[in-house]
Order: C-alpha cells, then structure tokens, then sequence
C-alpha cells in the first residue's frame, strides 16, 4: 500500500514539474520569437510555438522518468503520459480545426488562401515593408528575412548565407566557363600589397586612396611599414607580369581570379550594392596590339551583359563611361548600366577596362616584338561583383520576398505533397513515393529540385516560406491530384497555376522555367524602358530626374559640364545626377543638334540618372 502511495505521488509531482518546465520554456521560446522578428526572420505564431513545444517537452520527460525505468517498466511508460497531458489534450482540437481548413484549400491550388493559412502578419508572409512605400526598409528585411544574409559585428561587412553563395556559384560557373572558351586561365595573387607598389601608378591610387584599409600592428608590435590590403590588383600582378613577359611569345597573357577585396567605404553600406569587403572577378590581360585589347574590352563587356540578361533577367545598357567617370588610370572604360525604378536610381553593374599602355609604362611591361624591337604592352582589366545579386533582387523582388530567375536560383522547382489529416497511411506512402519519383525524373532533366516533406508545418507556411526564397516553381501533389494522376504548378512571378499530367511533368517542367526566365525579363525590359526619357533641354531633364526617370540627352562631352549638371540637379531631398554612360546605341545624332545644358555642339548621347 505504502508503494502504491509513494508511486502515485511521484506521478504527481513529476506532472507538476513537467507543465512549469513547459510553461518557462514557452515563455522562453515565447521572447525568442520577439528577437527574431527584430533581425526579420519568419515570424512564427504562438500557437505553432506552442504545438512545437507540446512535442518537445513530451520527448524530454522521459530522461525525468528515467531513474524508476530500470527498476518499473510500468512506472516508465506512466510518466509520459503524466509529464503533459494538459498540453496534448488542449492542443489536439486546435490542430483538427486548423487543418481541415488549409490543406484542401492547398489540394484547390488556391495559392492566396494557401498562403495565408501559415501567415505571420496580415500580408501572410513575413515581410512587413512595402517595396512601393518604403524601399530601404523593404529590401533591409528582405535580405535577411529570406535567408541570403546576417549581419556581421564590423559595420559594413555581411555575411553570405548558402541560399545567397548558391546563386554566387551559379554566376561564376557561367562566367568562368565561357571565359575560358576566350584562353583566360585562373591564378590566385596576395592579398596585401605594399606602400611602395600601390604608389607607383599615381593616378590609380589617388583614385582608390580614401579607401584603402592598412595593416599597421602584428601582435602588440607596430608593422615598420604599413601593408595595404587590396582594393584592386593591378598594383599587386604587374610587377609580375614584367617578370613574366620578355617576347611577343609571352603574349596574350590573360589571368583572371575570383577572391575578395576591401574598399573601406562610408557611403551607407547596403548589401550586396555597397560594402566594405566584397567577392569578384578581376580579369588582367596583356597583348601586343592595341587592336585585340580593344577586341577583348567587348568581348567581355557581352559577356557582363549575359550575366545580367541571360542569367539575372536584368536589363542593361552597354556603353562607355566619361572622362570622369572612368576608372582611375584607365584609358577608357566600358560598362553595363542597370536601372532601379522604384528608387529611380541607376547602378553601375560590371565594367571592362581598356587600360592602354599607362601601366605597361609605370612597370616597365616590354616585349621584345618580330623586328627585336621593345614595345609595351596593352592591357585590360575588368570586373563582376557579387552586386550582381543585388541588383537582381531589387529588380525583381516583390512585397512577398524573393523572385528568382529560373537560371540564378539554387532550386528551381520545391515538391510539396499536401496529404489530409484523415488521408490513409497507405495514401500518404504512395503520395511519398510519387514525390521521389517525379523528383528523379525532373533531375533527370537537369532541373534543380528540392522536396518539402515537412509534418510540422502545414502547407500554407510552406508555400510561404518557399515564396519569400523566391523559388521560381511549386509543384503540389495532394490526395484529388494523386487520383487525377496530376499535379498543380504554382508560377512565383505571376502566381498563375496550371494541373500538368505526371507523364507531361518532365517534359513541361524545363519549358515552363524557360519561359518564366524570359517573361520575367521582358517585364523588367519594359519598366526600364517606360523610365528613360529623351530630353533636349534641362527643364526636361530636371522633370525626367523628378519623376525617377533616367534622361537621354545630347551632351558636348565636357568635364565641367558634368559637374555644373550635378550641383545643379542636387535638390535637398535628392542627389545630382551624373553620367551612367554613353551608350553604344542609341538614336542618330543630326548635325547641328546642340548639348541639352549648354547649347554648344552635341558631340554623342549621354544616358543620366542619379545613382547608387
């Protein structure tokens, strides 16, 4: 009797501790969910936090009940069911209300109602800025509420999350394959350089000076002399380059690498757009002739441009940059202009740089040519950095997250089977199968998917989760549909849905992508084009600048009138434009036809706008 008493109230007491431990936790998780809607993760509801925790604290009671186990298997299997039965009794209704409710609704391929059934906020998604109302806000919390970025403890420097250096990935290996197809070949140099070196081409380093970071200490000692660390390479390779070319044999000498660089900027960081230390390409070219330098300043310039339009669906504009808007020491520079409507700002995405004999000279780069004569050589340099990614996603990003191209996203299709409460375990088990059938058969294809078999999330949070990662494509698969023999997909950029038949899947699939790549595009082609505005007097371009346009203008190509139109357009709540380029094409140019500012003789098009 007296054991009897003793085990009944260690069941008691045992219950006891379990319902405040899972109170604390809850309150716990509870705070936790408050600090992660301040860094603009998912917001996750109290009830699912909940239903997480009634999970949870069944598992851990049974490590409390453990001790009297080995001694009374009996008192073992009572003590779990004592540790929460007020949890699971209170939480079971709600579950059985809640589902029936969302998951037909997902079975419908109603996507609007489906993904309001795992919402957050009111929009259903975790975003809480408009890209409309409030752009800086909006794309802040996007790049961290879609998992691309956290912020580091030095101002300034972000860290890339595998959902963001996956699409990094995807850029380099379209970019380095076809660069290779040019005879360009990879090497890694240093990433410090010396006082002595970065000074030797002066204009090149008065250009970068404000930017450069120096190593000054080791330990607790003082370096003797303070070591730069790269904004750029061509002060780190050409001391090498003289080492390694003698005869017009040598040549061309194309190097490229990817790795990293630090320009310690103080003009409001922004992800990906502006930031203190930041991953690229840099190609550094050698050649005999002026002519093939020249050729190779295009050819890579058109491959900056299929980066932008053929894997980012970004529309860009090819042109040459202006005396002062060219790189420092360049002898000319060539770039791809992207445009931001919503800010109405332009972005300077990638430039190629003829860089002419001005640094041959300052390292004494000679070749010895077919007459044994020494000749300098010409050289280019170019670069494509992970801004690309920026301007992809403030491109084509909406209030809901992410909206990837089909070509740059990591996974381009999520399965998502959308089995019913009271759907049979031998339903559910085909419905799986299906999945992973269906999944081989896409990869088979070369389609890049991922499946969402998740039993803790229903399918409406699923489908906003996979929403604001923007994955171009969702393929549901529920109880109605394993019956028709069918899928629904759901599109990310349009939202448009259409039932495909699983023997169609592979096949219409890949097509599907393909078409949303170039819908995509040519929605972004046209807003860029319905925001550039030809204007032949500066009335016209202050208006153009004032509705968030870019302006095309003849221009006479003069310094001090860049500068003059600057300060003149700086208004107190906006920056002065500037030249983004002069593009390659543009309208002809009549004889005659004056600048827009300063009524002296046209000398080409220049395309204006305010910028980041």
């Amino acid at each position: 009797m007296l054991t009897r008493l003793w085990l009944l109230g260690s069941q008691r007491l045992l219950s006891a501790y379990s319902t405040t431990v899972a109170a604390k936790r809850l309150g716990s998780i509870a705070a936790s969910t408050f600090e992660l809607g301040s860094q603009h993760r998912l917001p996750v509801g109290l009830a699912e936090l909940h239903q997480r925790h009634t999970m949870a604290s069944a598992e851990e009671t049974v490590p409390v009940a453990a001790p009297a186990a080995d001694a009374a298997p009996a008192a073992e299997a009572a003590a779990p069911a004592a540790a929460a039965p007020k949890e699971k009794k209170e939480k079971a209704p709600k579950e059985k209300k809640e589902k029936p409710k969302k998951e037909p609704k997902a079975e419908q391929a109603d996507g609007k109602k489906g993904a309001a059934g795992g919402a957050g906020d009111s929009k259903g998604l975790g975003l809480k800025n408009s890209k409309k109302d409030n752009f800086g806000e909006w794309y802040s919390e996007l790049v961290v509420a879609s998992e691309l970025i956290s912020y580091y403890d030095v101002s300034g420097c972000y860290i890339l999350r595998p959902w963001a250096y996956a699409m990094w990935e995807v850029v380099q290996g379209w970019f380095d394959k076809r660069i290779k197809q040019l005879g360009v070949q990879n090497s890694y140099f240093p990433l410090f350089i010396t006082e002595d070196v970065l000074n030797t081409e002066k204009d090149h380093v008065e250009g970068f000076a404000p930017e450069v970071a120096w190593v000054t200490k080791y330990g607790n000692s003082t370096m003797e002399k303070p070591i730069a660390i790269r904004p750029t390479s061509e002060t780190v390779m050409y001391p090498y380059f003289a080492q390694w070319i003698r005869s017009h044999r040598d040549l061309p000498l194309r190097l490229n690498q990817w790795t990293n660089v630090v320009r310690w900027e103080f003009k409001y960081p922004t992800p990906f757009i502006r930031s203190r230390e930041f991953l690229w390409q840099e190609g550094h070219t050698a050649f005999a002739t002026q002519e093939e330098a020249e050729q190779e300043v295009l050819d890579i310039l058109e491959l900056y441009r299929g980066v932008y339009e053929d894997v980012l669906a970004v529309p860009v504009t090819k042109g040459k940059k202006s005396k002062k808007e060219q790189f420092a020491g360049a002898f000319y520079t060539t770039t791809v202009e992207a445009y931001i409507p919503e800010t109405g700002r332009g972005i300077q995405g990638a430039t190629s740089h003829c860089l002419g004999q001005n640094f041959s000279k300052m390292f004494s780069i000679q070749f010895e040519d077919d007459d044994r004569q020494k000749q300098y050589v010409w050289q280019n340099s170019w670069g494509l950095t992970t801004r690309s990614l920026g301007v992809m996603i403030m491109t084509h990003a909406d209030d809901k997250g992410l909206v990837l191209p089909p070509r740059v996203a990591p996974k381009q299709v999520v399965i998502i089977p959308i089995p019913k409460a009271n759907t049979p375990p031998e339903t559910v088990q085909a419905m799986m199968d299906k999945v992973t059938e269906l999944t081989a058969a896409l990869e088979k294809e070369g389609v890049r998917v991922v499946t969402d078999t998740r039993t803790n999330y229903t399918p409406g949070w699923k489908y906003n989760q996979w929403e604001l990662k923007g994955l171009p494509l969702r393929m549901e698969l529920g109880p109605k549909d394993m019956e028709n023999s069918a899928v629904v997909l759901a599109r990310r950029d349009t939202g448009a849905k259409e039932t495909v038949g699983w023997a169609d899947v592979a096949a219409r699939v890949p097509a599907l992508l393909e078409t949303i790549q170039a819908d995509m595009f040519a929605a972004a082609k046209g807003r860029t084009a319905d925001c550039t505005e030809v204007c032949h007097s500066f009335e016209e371009f202050m208006a153009a600048l004032n509705n968030k346009h870019m302006a095309l203008t003849p221009w006479a190509d003069e310094e001090e009138i860049e500068e003059e139109v600057k300060k003149k357009s700086t208004t107190p709540d906006a920056m002065g434009a500037k030249t983004l380029c002069l593009p390659f094409e543009a309208p002809p140019l009549p004889e005659g036809t004056k600048c827009f500012y300063s009524g002296k003789p046209a000398k080409n098009w220049a395309l204006w706008g305010r910028s980041y």
